[in-house]
């Protein structure tokens, strides 16, 4: 079993509502967690020892909530072993 360790020290989140933040980290969390147990964390350990990540451009239906945003991050983040958050194309 390989062991994947994550560490993200800041969380920079340009053009979303202060309000937001914390529904942002929160699913960006949670959603990571389960991508990186499906997968034990291949497509991340890939990628190989990076000190910075950055997720890419993500695209969202007008009206999305911070839910969505923390998951379709994640996915990114994941790499292509990272699905599409649910209730996402």
């Amino acid at each position: 079993m390989t062991r994947v360790v994550l560490h993200i020290d800041r969380l920079v989140l340009r053009g979303v509502d202060a309000g937001d933040a914390r529904a942002v980290a929160g699913a960006l969390q949670a959603e990571l967690g389960q991508l990186l147990r499906a997968d034990g964390g291949a497509a991340l350990l890939a990628q190989g020892n990076r000190a910075v990540l950055r997720a890419g451009r993500v695209t969202l239906a007008q009206g999305a909530t911070g839910h969505a945003l923390g998951q379709a991050v994640a996915a990114h983040i994941a790499g292509p072993a990272g699905t599409p958050p649910r209730g996402q194309p």
